[in-house]
């Protein structure tokens, strides 16, 4: 699974989440950072308003938690998502000894096409980290 610090290193390099059922969030700062949650028709459901999205908690007894509005939310994509995310850049993923890499082709307009290769201990944090780089790299060039 991603890691809460992946995940918000790429909501702030700018990766926006429209939450869906499926989905894998974690309420951060509240001492509940291990707590994932998982988006759901049946206990975790989206709720679309004009002015926020809220994500609204059915049935929970454990704690007093109605609903958080989307921004408190951290989403942890998995690692389809996340492979999606990278689409067309996406070459490839293999083991790297113990850890897994990511390759990627960056456009490069002097050289055309360049590899990059991010390493981690499981494909979702390499694929996850790979998109950080994308992102970092995209907003750097704006």
């Amino acid at each position: 699974m991603l890691t809460v610090a992946t995940a918000r290193r790429l909501d702030l390099a700018g990766l926006r989440w429209t939450p869906a059922p499926g989905d894998r969030f974690v309420l951060p700062d509240r001492g509940m950072d291990e707590e994932v949650f998982v988006i759901s028709d049946m206990t975790v459901e989206v709720h679309r308003f004009p002015n926020a999205t809220v994500i609204g908690f059915n049935g929970t007894t454990e704690w007093a938690l109605d609903s958080v509005e989307q921004h408190e939310a951290l989403w942890l994509p998995a690692e389809h998502q996340l492979r999606d995310l990278l689409g067309g850049l996406f070459r490839a993923l293999r083991r790297d000894g113990d850890d897994w890499a990511v390759v990627l082709a960056l456009p490069d307009a002097e050289t055309g096409p360049r590899e990059h290769v991010v390493t981690a201990a499981s494909a979702e944090e390499a694929y996850g980290l790979a998109l950080v780089d994308v992102l970092e790299d995209v907003a750097s060039r704006v």
